[in-house]
Parts: structure tokens; sequence; C-alpha cells
């Protein structure tokens, strides 16, 4: 197709999205109530009516609705393609992504079946009463979960991304012996550090950023205090795309909130809280078995945690809840993964009676909470934070347990960051190889998260700045090959997986942007 035709499919596709959406309703009411003004002329209806929702704010709540739209929809493609190559155009990736799928909703069945504990039931009226009088203070209720597992953990994940092999790639044709050194065995493309240094440019060493102590041949106060200005400037016009921009170089702590919620196009309407609302009323009336999922990651992972055991509440919350948003199933469009599907009890294995479970279409994994955990420093609201994170969740995350080819997905970052490794650290990269302790073998726990749980919190966010700024999970990558730079020294004295491990085992003391700029622009290349 010609950029031409791309450009108006696009339009058609966001006009048709838009046309059905909440703000197109309130934009149409408005522009019907100006046209009792004094001041809009039937000789010049359309300009003065433009004028209106100009000056009144709609037209800039319109931009960042496109805006969204643009970040969210499938890239342009053949009219004639099927719908399963928009999702993912490569067979070996899908193939692989739906064995893994019924993999996983195996083990949930099995679960079910052992535990003799059904996918979902109506709660009695009682323990409705009971769940609705502690809704806020869930972390006080001590349910037995030892009989729980997780359906999986980021270490099975791994293994199945070794496995990935493209039939028709001949891997004879890999001019480099070092392609060979690495775990992730598919010929993906990802960039190089000079591509890196040419898309990250607003990083590079002789640019101010927020989250460097001595920022070059700037005072950092001097920097800071004139950044601030910009950022509060950037909130009070709210636009989204000179949000995201502004993101890139981080966020001041006082305004990543308000930034962060405008980059998303996140603004907490009274439809989202009446909707927050709606989803707790449905915590309450149904139990589901992912429920104690949920309540098991959190007292796994973010009720072990310094930073995040205070969040338990709102944990609880927000999971809940969003196990059973159906909006969520609207990210299935442009994810590579299919939602899962069960019968309803008795039915027999009818497809008819086949039903999305749980009903956002995410069975969450050994870790998934510490997806939420951080924004809880953000929002203290439930309803802001809830529609923070899925929207969070729906353009980022899920790409982090989905296999795709996506240079965002989780098999991209994976073949990035062994690629940045054997390139400009060789001579480690063979030494970790040769002792049993591959690279990708520590450093996927820290990227399937998003190094959540493993950062201090103040350094995750700046982290996550730039993931938003940049709408781009690649600098995920680019910070777990530039721990290894970091540590080098220490990791060349190391004779096993064991003592590697220890080496990498603490990186709460480490700061982010130091480390992403002398990695990718004092590399020698």
């Amino acid at each position: 197709m010609d950029e031409d035709s791309e450009l108006s499919l696009t339009i058609a596709h966001i006009v048709q999205r838009l046309r059905g959406s909440h703000l197109h309703s309130q934009i149409e009411r408005q522009a019907k109530e100006c046209l009792h003004q004094p001041e809009i002329k039937l000789d010049s209806l359309k300009e003065d009516v433009r004028s209106f929702l100009k000056t009144s704010g709609w037209e800039r709540q319109l931009q960042n609705a496109v805006y969204r739209e643009l970040h969210v929809q499938l890239p342009p493609s053949h009219p004639a393609a099927p719908p399963e190559h928009l999702k993912e155009p490569l067979a070996y990736m899908r193939k692989a992504q739906a064995s893994w799928e019924k993999r996983v909703l195996k083990s949930l069945n099995s679960m079910s079946t052992e535990l003799g504990v059904p996918l979902a039931r109506m709660r009695p009226a009682a323990e409705q009463k009971e769940l609705a009088n502690k809704w806020n203070e869930m972390g006080t209720d001590e349910p037995d979960l030892t009989s729980f597992r997780p359906v999986y953990a980021p270490k099975d994940f791994l293994e199945v991304l070794i496995g990935l092999r493209n039939q028709n790639h001949d891997g004879s044709e890999d001019v480099s012996v070092r392609s060979h050194w690495g775990l992730i065995q598919v010929p993906l493309n990802v960039r190089d550090i000079p591509q890196l240094r040419q898309a990250y440019s607003e990083l590079s060493l002789t640019t101010g950023q927020l989250g460097i102590d001595d920022h070059a041949h700037i005072h950092p106060d001097m920097f800071e205090n004139e950044y601030v200005q910009i950022g509060k400037k950037v909130v009070a016009e709210q636009d989204s795309a000179a949000a995201q921009q502004y993101s890139r170089q981080g966020c001041s702590t006082g305004l990543r909130a308000e930034l962060w919620a405008l980059i998303l196009n996140s603004n907490n309407q009274p439809q989202d809280v009446m909707h927050y609302e709606q989803l707790t009323a449905g915590v309450i009336q149904h139990d589901l078995l992912v429920d104690n999922l949920i309540y098991k990651d959190v007292k796994l992972t973010a009720s072990n945690d310094d930073y995040y055991f205070v969040f338990e509440d709102f944990l609880y919350q927000v999971l809940l809840c969003f196990s059973r948003d159906t909006a969520v199933l609207e990210h299935f469009k442009y994810n590579s993964a299919t939602p899962p599907r069960s019968f309803i009890q008795g039915k027999g294995e009818d497809e008819q009676c086949a039903v999305v479970y749980p009903p956002n279409g995410v069975i969450p994994f050994h870790g998934f909470s510490m997806y939420v955990a951080p924004l809880c420093f953000l929002y203290n609201e439930p309803s802001k934070l809830y529609s923070v994170f899925r929207e969070m969740y729906s353009r980022y995350f899920f790409r982090l347990h989905s296999i795709s080819s996506s240079p965002s997905g989780i098999v991209s970052l994976c073949l990035q960051f062994e690629r940045l490794l054997q390139t400009h650290l060789p001579q480690l990269f063979y030494h970790l190889r040769q002792i049993g302790a591959q690279p990708l073998r520590i450093a996927f726990k820290w990227m399937v998260r998003a190094f959540s749980g493993y950062l201090s919190t103040d350094q995750l966010l700046l982290l996550w700045d730039r993931i938003l700024g940049y709408d781009s999970l690649e600098v995920v990558a680019v910070l777990a090959a530039a721990v290894f730079a970091f540590r080098s020294e220490n990791l060349m004295e190391v004779t096993s997986l064991g003592s590697a491990e220890a080496v990498l085992a603490d990186l709460s003391t480490l700061k982010v942007m130091p480390l992403i700029q002398i990695f990718l622009f004092a590399t020698a290349i």
C-alpha cells in the first residue's frame, strides 16, 4: 500500500473507534449546547463551533484521544491480510504462543480439578457482606493458600523462548560465530548501539537528565528548576504528545503522576470511577480460582518487599478488579496472544458454551503483582491507580509475557540483550557461557518484570519514565546489558552460575540513568 492509502486507512480506523466513545457523545452534546450562545453565527457556523470546542478544551481532549489510538492500534497492513497475521505476522511465533497458552490453561484446569475448586462461583450472601466490610483491609485476611501454586514462573517461560526456532531459517547464513553463543536463536532485527544512540538521542551525555546528580555543562539545581517549570507548563497545556516528549529526560517526583496519566490519556472521568465500582461489585459477588493466584502472588512478592508491603490492600483491590475487566480484552486485537476459554459447568465441551476465563483474558503468573506495585507510590485513589495500571498493561506489560516478533516483545528484548553483550563485552559473555552461567538466565527475571522489585523505587520510576517517553520497552534490555557491563570485573572472576548470581543479586543501590548513558554513549564501537 502507498502512504496515502495507509493514512486513509488509519484515519478511518481511528474515526470508527472514537465514534462510539464517551468522548464523542460529550463533544457532540457540547457542540449542540453552544449553538444557543450569541457569538455563534449562522453564516460562520462551522468555524464558530470549532473555535468554541478549541477554547473550551474539547479539541485538546480529542487530540489526546487520537494520540492514544495511534499508540495502541495495529500497524497498517494489506486489507486482505487475515486477522491472525495482524496480531503476529510470523507463523512459528503464532504456533509457539498457541502451544504455550494451551499449557498454561491446562495447568490452571488441573489445579481446579486436583483441589476441587471451581473456576468461578457465586459467593453466598454472608460471604459477600464480609468481603464488602473488609474491602479496604484485605491484607489482614490470611486464607489458606498452601495448596495453590503459581501457574508458571518466569523461568518456565524462558525455557519456551529458548526452544523457539524458525524452521525456514538457515542458521549457517549467520556471518558471526557469536550469534550462536546466546540462548535465543531466532532471526529478528534488533537495534545495535549506533542505532540506539540515534533513537535515544535525548539520553546523550551532553543532555540534562533527571536522575543524574552531576549534569554536564549545567548546574544540577539550575537544570532541575528550569525543567520542572517546563513540566508544569506541559501539565497545564494537557497535551499527551508534549508530556511524552518531556518524559524522555525524566519526570520530577511532584509531576510524575499527572504526566504519566496525561501520556496514557487516563483522566479518571466519572464514568471511569463508575466502571471501577462495578468491577468491585463483581469481585464481591463472584469468587474466581484466579483470585487465589493473585492472593498467593502478592503474599510471595510485594508483601515481602521493603518498598511495597504497605500497599498490600491496594494490590488486592486493583488486581481482583483487573481480572474481571472485559475492557482488557480489547488489547488482544494487537496482542499475539488469544484469551483463554473454559466451558460452563455441566454444558460439556460445546464451543457455544465456551467463555473467556478469567473475564479479562489474562492468567496471572508469579511476579504479576509487581507490575502494579510501583504505581502505588504515584496514585492513592484506587480508581485512578486502576485506570493507569490497565493502560500501562495494555500498552507495555502484556508484551513481557507473550511470544511475538514485536521490537518491544520479550523475545526481541532477550535477543537484543544478548547481542549487546556479545558485541561489546565478548570476553565476559564467553566466560559466563563457559562456566554455565548464560547471562540471559540471570537477566530474564529482571526484564520480564521491567525491573520492578529489583531496583529501588525512585530508580525504577526513572526507568519507566523512559519507557513511556519512548513508547518502547527497549530501554529495559539496554539497562540489563549495562548492569552486566558495570559489574563485569567481578563477573570475570566468578566460576559458577551461583557465584555470578551472587554478584548480581542486589541491584537496589544502582543509579539507572548513569548506567544507561555510559553504556549507550561511552562504549567504544
